[in-house]
């Protein structure tokens, strides 16, 4: 499985906002954006000046895959899939990131970022309908029933990710046995997708 492997606050830091890539130390004072509100490296300051049209649908296509944890080879198939279905592309696109399974294991509050939903996917601690999946990328369906299993449900940290996390389930997810099964009740449409990304702009870019 290709993952990143670099600094995680320097995502953060090159978009300039808040990804919430590491759980709790996004809402702590710990977080780098806080303390160093600009793009790293030597020349970090001077990237805060405002970017052409082609930089601004850069950085928004670069802060969408940050944000799902995806590399460029996955994101672009993605967009030909969502390009090729009817409806709006760009929110086309959003759907097929949100029914990832590791996403779905983050919006159910099982993990405190999606890296950590990957682990714990990879790790064959979910279950969908039935049958152990290990592949993060795994897409949901509407009435799949995604749960958990039973050496996971002991897991401390998981417990605490359910009693503690704040966010709220999705609409198009129903949760079941005290939280411990999710059932995917319909596919996301864009007024249920939380994430701050400008779709338009990745379609913009991904067009030329």
């Amino acid at each position: 499985m290709a993952r990143y492997t670099g600094p995680i606050c320097r995502l953060c830091r090159r978009e300039k906002i808040k990804l919430f890539l590491k759980g709790a130390k996004c809402e702590s004072p710990k977080c780098p954006v806080e303390k160093r509100p600009y793009p790293p490296g030597e020349h970090g300051r001077d990237r805060m000046r405002q970017g052409s049209e082609y930089m601004l649908q850069l950085r928004e296509k670069q802060k969408a895959r940050r944000i799902y944890g995806i590399l460029e080879v996955q994101f672009r198939n993605l967009y030909e899939e969502a390009n090729r279905q009817s409806g709006i592309t760009g929110e086309n696109l959003l759907k097929l990131l949100e029914l990832r399974l590791d996403n779905v294991c983050y919006r159910s509050r099982w993990s405190a970022s999606r890296s950590q939903a990957r682990q714990l996917v990879s790790h064959g601690h979910v279950l969908v309908n039935g049958r152990r999946v290990t592949i993060p990328s795994f897409r949901t369906k509407p009435g799949d029933v995604v749960t958990l299993t039973d050496a996971a449900r002991d897991q401390i940290v998981i417990r605490q990710n359910l009693d503690l996390m704040d966010r709220s389930l999705p609409a198009w997810l129903e949760s079941a046995e005290s939280g411990y099964q999710i059932n995917v009740r319909v596919a996301p449409v864009r007024e249920q997708i939380d994430t701050d990304v400008k779709e338009q702009l990745i379609v913009e870019l991904y067009s030329k």
